[in-house]
């Protein structure tokens, strides 16, 4: 059964890669509810996917229930907006791959994308790209910024990665982003749970503290100390006096 959902989200992301990558397709979310199953759709334009007067969100659930054999009426698709373009790194994984399609210079998009990962409030941004970029020989090109995680639980939980590949005259181009994302108490913009070695100093607003313009003199015996030398030095005393 559980074969069986993988390969079903698989070749329905691919379909959803293939139909929808020029429209800001950034990932799928299934719900399988008793009486009907979701299918979300997470895009940049929203509007592209459904169409005009919801003819292309209702093409693309034909071919969904044809391909799976869904009974009539038993699967629904949405389009749900993404939260922040910027953070996301299968929509920036589609927007390099466009731009190296229409020509641009494999640095300059590299870096444009790197810059506006960064400009969205991400912690860090790593850009890859792979394949014969200009001269016959292959070779690999790293674009980095920022902070970035690579082994961990902490990994899993604030990168969002993406791969893609681009069919370029000379060849075929690979493409890798991650991204890492900060900590957000909502989980819009990232993971609810903060990094492991972020140290939080609490503050009392200042009623503990006492702030002085003097200089002040502090005595270093302890107070138990303090308290028996008078009475030790009492006897003594009197025993001078007769």
């Amino acid at each position: 059964m559980f074969v069986a959902d993988g390969v079903f989200y698989s070749e329905l992301n691919a379909f959803f890669e293939k139909e929808l990558g020029e429209d800001g397709y950034s990932g799928c979310e299934v719900r399988v509810t008793p009486t009907r199953t979701e299918i979300i759709i997470r895009a940049t334009n929203t509007q592209d996917v459904l169409g005009v007067n919801g003819r292309r969100i209702r093409m693309l659930t034909s071919i969904v229930q044809k391909r799976f054999n869904f009974p009539e009426g038993t699967v629904e698709l949405y389009a749900e907006k993404v939260a922040a373009r910027g953070l996301c790194a299968v929509a920036q994984c589609e927007s390099l791959k466009f731009k190296l399609n229409n020509g641009t210079a494999v640095r300059r998009a590299a870096y444009s994308v790197v810059r506006y990962v960064m400009e969205s409030g991400a912690k860090g941004c790593e850009v890859i790209i792979s394949g014969k970029l200009r001269a016959a020989r292959a070779k690999s090109m790293k674009f980095s910024e920022g902070f970035m995680l690579h082994s961990g639980n902490p990994a899993k939980e604030h990168i969002d990665f993406a791969v893609r590949h681009v069919e370029m005259k000379q060849g075929v181009l690979g493409i890798k982003v991650k991204i890492m994302l900060d900590s957000d108490p909502t989980g819009r913009l990232g993971p609810k749970t903060p990094l492991p070695d972020i140290v939080t100093i609490l503050s009392n607003d200042g009623k503990d503290e006492v702030t002085t313009d003097v200089p002040v003199s502090e005595s270093k015996i302890p107070v138990n100390e303090a308290a028996e030398a008078p009475a030790a030095e009492a006897p003594a005393a009197a025993v001078e006096a007769h």
